[in-house]
């Protein structure tokens, strides 16, 4: 980039972990989940929750399945403890459900945050203070012994506070802007919490390695977590936790890259949510484990739901392309995505292996709540597939594939003629246009049948250049006795190439569709389309489509 100099930016230092461990390890269960929605979410908007919203966000929470909720900053604001109180005084918060609060290490701070805490069964007091070079340097200018003392001063008077509360406490303590913190001073500190703490088996302490900014590739973060974890007192009962934004657009490849470097629990957002480029998004971390065969412990199987909440009390729209939710992630325009899926679609349904096996959907669309019929949509740039997907999904017709080419090169037209995505309604149309509402030049009008030793013979009547003709054939099927009947007098050669024929609709109601594909000196292939109670009739009406097609 231009007028940059040298030295404005520098690499970010590796670590030294030569023996790092987490590249060969592998994901085999879910972390502890906590969402941090209603105060690292909420402090985000440019529009902060009211009380309604926060309840119905806490609602959603608690049916997703969440089991640890960040319900705010109560020290903070009157909104935010006014929140808190409602969860308790209304009975809100189930009994398997931990409440966590974020609080500084200020006595009028921690004691205003425990009176809002009064009656709530099991808690965890969230205490951060900032421990990175350049906050220390430039902010608070502070040694890392006052920056150590500040936080422990914050868990002795978090202990003082426990002794009168009525219910469970437990400590989770930041060392925020951990990924701008030497490792050395980020145990250290953390070990000189855990110990004022009195860590134990029976009082572990969560430890959050927040990647407050995200400076470093994910690999980076890794090597972090996995050096803390070597260097962390009592590790057994220390808990690590993660709290990564998207600053470099990889914070999902940076969680679950901790997740194998030792993490056992991850705070994040619905739909990325959170300062700047947002916090890690949970959906998308959970949905990645459904995808690989693991329990995530989360309920996403209704994505619109959750899409519709969050977006009306946060106000932000998703994107479409975001991962597992966005409106057009399961949507295919390109044509050879769509033939791909098209084929994946009825293999997987043809076969009784469970195991998920379509081009281009790493997900059951249905297992999130959409719908098969959202999955391919036309455009300019789709493919023949794509449409004689829609006819079939949408109304049943099940084109030959040879006719697939024909009808997508009439439908891509309109939709370069309109200069957009075109609704099923109008491919439907465009169906009925090209093989239904048709100029004719022949006309089928009657016909009776009759069979004698495998020989079928016809009187078949039609309308041909404004006459009315009755004319006789035989042949060795109703299509070739009329065919032969209609030579007679009409005077364009043609040969019939394919056939073929389905019901459509409701078994009560179902009409036999058939397709006929004729060639001739002139024309290589043309299809015609027939509908009618009768199957026979249907076939006839194809073959006089055909000819009105091709010969007009």
């Amino acid at each position: 980039m231009k007028h940059i100099p040298n030295g404005k930016y520098k690499p970010y230092p590796k670590i030294d972990l030569p023996d790092r461990t987490w590249p060969d390890n592998t994901i085999t269960k879910a972390p502890r989940w906590c969402s941090v929605d209603l105060r690292d979410g909420n402090q985000a908007l440019i529009n902060p929750m009211d009380m309604n919203k926060k309840l119905e966000l806490f609602a959603l929470l608690l049916k997703l399945g969440f089991k640890e909720i960040e319900v705010g900053f109560p020290s903070a604001s009157k909104i935010e403890h006014d929140f808190l109180r409602k969860l308790v005084d209304d009975n809100l918060i189930p009994d398997d459900v931990t409440v966590q609060v974020l609080v500084q290490a200020r006595e009028h701070l921690i004691a205003k945050t425990f009176k809002a805490l009064r009656g709530v069964k099991k808690a965890t007091v969230h205490l951060y203070n900032s421990t990175s070079i350049a906050q220390r340097k430039i902010v608070f200018s502070k040694t890392q012994e006052e920056i150590i003392q500040l936080a422990l001063d914050g868990v002795d008077l978090v202990k003082k506070y426990e002794a009168d509360h009525d219910g469970k406490i437990f400590l989770e303590y930041s060392p925020e802007s951990f990924t701008g913190t030497e490792l050395e001073f980020a145990a250290r500190i953390s070990n000189e919490v855990t110990a004022r703490w009195g860590i134990a088996d029976d009082r572990q302490v969560i430890i959050n390695l927040p990647a407050t900014v995200e400076m470093a590739t994910p690999n980076i973060y890794a090597d972090q977590v996995e050096w803390m974890s070597r260097h962390l007192d009592n590790r057994k009962n220390v808990i690590i936790s993660t709290h990564t934004h998207n600053d470099r657009g990889t914070s999902i490849a940076a969680t679950e890259l901790a997740l194998l470097a030792g993490a056992d629990r991850v705070e994040g957002t619905l739909l990325s949510n959170g300062e700047r480029t947002g916090n890690v998004d949970i959906i998308t971390l959970a949905l990645n484990m459904t995808t690989q065969g693991i329990e995530s412990g989360l309920d996403f199987s209704d994505v619109n739901e959750v899409v519709e909440v969050v977006e009306k009390v946060t106000e932000l729209p998703t994107h479409p392309r975001h991962p597992y939710v966005g409106e057009l992630v399961y949507t295919a325009f390109s044509g050879s995505h769509q033939d791909a899926i098209n084929k994946g679609l009825a293999y997987q349904q043809a076969k009784e292996d469970p195991f998920w096996e379509v081009p281009y959907l790493p997900i059951d669309p249905a297992d999130v709540g959409r719908t098969y019929e959202s999955i391919i949509r036309i455009n300019s740039q789709s493919g023949k597939g794509g449409v004689a997907y829609i006819l079939e999904k949408n109304y049943g017709y099940q084109l030959p594939k040879a006719m697939h080419p024909e009808i997508g090169r009439a439908v891509q037209a309109l939709s370069d003629e309109k200069g957009r995505e075109l609704e099923p309604e109008e491919i439907l149309q465009v169906f009925k246009d090209t093989y239904f509402n048709i100029n004719e030049h022949i006309s089928f009008k009657d016909v009776s049948l009759t069979s004698d030793n495998g020989t079928s013979k016809c009187v078949l009547t039609y309308s041909y250049n404004g006459k009315e003709v009755t004319s006789e054939g035989e042949g060795n099927g109703p299509i070739d006795a009329c065919k032969n009947a209609l030579m007679k007098e009409y005077n364009h050669d043609f040969t019939i190439k394919s056939y073929s024929e389905h019901s459509c609709g409701d078994k009560s109601t179902a009409k036999a569709v058939a397709y006929i594909e004729i060639q001739s000196k002139e024309v290589l292939s043309c299809f015609g389309v027939g509908a009618d109670n009768d199957i026979t009739v249907a076939s006839i009406k194809a073959m006089f489509c055909a000819l009105n097609r091709a010969f007009s």
